[in-house]
């Protein structure tokens, strides 16, 4: 939901030769489940408080990305949804994904998560979903975090 730059050039390119994406992240490292709230803190037992594991974490961890994950929570409410089963139910809408990677750290999301397979949303919650984050989604080409312009990959040994 709030990393889209793949959409533009890497979805177009793919989906015609017959090649699937697998996204990584889709709820943005937990944002999209609303643990996290604009001007507090993060939760103590969170990713974000831990600092082996809040890598890359600080572009989406300021009020203007927080409150933009606010403002789905009302959509989520009348789907009769959980936070992160609107963001997995939203992502897995693509017939251009081939799956969805999520950092589970309880079986109880493993279960929550697999749920939201099977949910379609409605045109109007979709809708909705778009006005609620406006211009908060990166969208144009770009690089991803942590990632270098420039950076090549070699084959190295063997034929």
């Amino acid at each position: 939901m709030l990393w889209r730059a793949p959409e533009v050039e890497l979805f177009p390119l793919c989906a015609p030769n017959g090649i699937s994406q697998i996204v990584w992240s889709p709820l943005a490292q937990g944002v999209l489940t609303g643990k996290y709230r604009p001007g507090q803190a993060p939760p103590p037992d969170s990713r974000a408080a831990n600092s082996d594991m809040n890598v890359a974490m600080d572009l989406l961890m300021n009020d203007a990305v927080l409150e933009a994950v606010d403002r789905l929570r009302p959509i989520a409410d009348q789907a009769g949804l959980s936070m992160a089963e609107l963001a997995l139910a939203w992502v897995l809408r693509r017939p251009e994904l081939a799956s969805a990677i999520v950092g589970d750290s309880r079986p109880e999301q493993v279960h929550a998560n697999a749920k939201a397979s099977g949910i379609q949303l409605t045109p109007d919650t979709l809708a909705a979903i778009e006005e609620a984050l406006g211009d908060t989604p990166v969208k144009e080409p770009t690089l991803a975090p942590l990632a270098r312009p420039g950076v090549t990959h070699s084959r190295t040994g063997g034929p």
